[in-house]
């Protein structure tokens, strides 16, 4: 069975982001593919500033992303870059994790100018951690990601679409490899 860790590197499990992870998990799901959800943000702080790598919490973590084929980052656009809580996670994998995985780098930011973040901050850092097979990435503007009153939120149909593009190349990659 194929396996697929999403990496969520938002600070909160009520933002936009969500939205996006909840979509990619029921896309996977429906494929066959066994997910798993690592919330950078419920890890122990202080392993993670501390760079802990015998952590419990973080060693259980990093085997799901050994034991995965797919591996897709999700991150909000702070600053022109991916989250800090992201990167104290990439930083406590070891060094050659994401080596023959594919990887979807997935980011939800305030305006289409932080567009190039994740081809000029992430990506080396993917590369640096083994990663040879990077699709595509998707970036979503968040006025594409809508706060329903009653909860919950919907997604512009164009912004969807993207992402399932590429979430059907993952597939077809895996396939390829």
């Amino acid at each position: 069975m194929t396996k697929a860790v999403i990496i969520n590197g938002s600070n909160s499990k009520s933002s936009r982001v969500t939205a996006i992870h909840e979509k990619v998990v029921n896309h996977l799901m429906a494929q066959g593919v066994e997910v798993h959800s690592n919330y950078v943000h419920e890890l122990p702080a202080k392993d993670l500033m501390t760079a802990n790598f015998g952590s419990e919490s973080i060693q259980l973590e990093n085997k799901w992303v050994e034991e995965a084929q797919i591996v897709i980052i999700l991150t909000p656009i702070y600053k022109a870059s991916f989250t800090g809580i992201l990167k104290t996670y990439l930083d406590v994998l070891p060094q050659k994790a994401l080596h023959e995985k594919v990887i979807l780098p997935i980011a939800v930011g305030g305006s289409i100018g932080h567009l190039l973040a994740l081809e000029y901050a992430l990506k080396p850092v993917l590369a640096v951690l083994g990663a040879t097979t990077i699709s595509h990435s998707v970036y979503i503007v968040d006025k594409q990601i809508i706060r329903l009153d009653e909860g919950g939120f919907a997604i512009e149909e164009e912004a969807i679409n993207r992402l399932e593009a590429e979430l059907k190349q993952l597939q077809r990659v895996l396939i390829a490899n």
